[in-house]
């Protein structure tokens, strides 16, 4: 598996670009947010994932390890390609990803073109066990608190996300609530940890 391409950008163009590496010209289809980084003749790092079929061998680059190992997650789910997966990190980061699946955010999902109710659906049921439980609270991530509807959703769907029941994990925002009585700062991350504690004790 070729996982990593570096080298001066020789070409771009619409849905690819050209790195050359050891004399050899590597293209790989990137998203529109990849290639508004690049610039021909910069040199550059693209996160790569090759993908085989039987005519054609594929590869396809990514900005960061991020967004190329949760292409890899993608193109796990029961009818989402190559192409569609890619197109799901162009309207959506990884982090946003996690969180939609996690918290079956269906009509988020249905933003991506090509992915409608049902995709989305076999998406999430395919997908939500598999989500990364580290990428998932890092993803939750705020420097400052929320506001409270904010903080309990995206606490909740963490929570849901690491496979705690919906009523448990609405019950577990209840205990740390009065947290942010004594800590207002407090973020989403901390309050993270307080309910996971919570829901681990008998």
């Amino acid at each position: 598996m070729i996982a990593q391409v570096s080298g001066n950008v020789a070409a771009l163009g619409p849905t690819s670009a050209v790195v050359e590496t050891g004399g050899v010209g590597l293209l790989a289809l990137c998203s529109p947010g990849t290639l508004a980084g690049l610039r021909v003749g910069q040199r550059t790092t693209l996160y790569t994932s090759l993908v085989v079929r039987e005519d054609a061998l594929t590869l396809f680059g990514f900005a960061s390890a991020d967004e190329r190992e949760f292409f890899e997650l993608l193109i796990t789910a029961t009818g989402v390609g190559p192409k569609l997966a890619q197109a799901a990190l162009a309207v959506l980061s990884p982090d946003d990803l996690r969180i939609a699946i996690a918290g079956e955010d269906l009509a988020a999902l249905c933003r991506v073109p090509g992915i409608g109710r049902k995709g989305a659906q076999r998406i999430v049921i395919e997908l939500k066990d598999k989500i990364n439980a580290v990428g998932l609270v890092a993803g939750l991530a705020a420097p400052t608190l929320p506001g409270q509807a904010v903080w309990r959703s995206q606490v909740t769907q963490g929570l849901v996300g690491l496979g705690w029941a919906q009523r448990d994990a609405e019950a577990a925002c209840d205990e740390v609530e009065p947290l942010l009585v004594e800590q207002p700062d407090l973020g989403v991350p901390a309050l993270m940890r307080a309910a996971l504690l919570s829901l681990a004790r008998p």
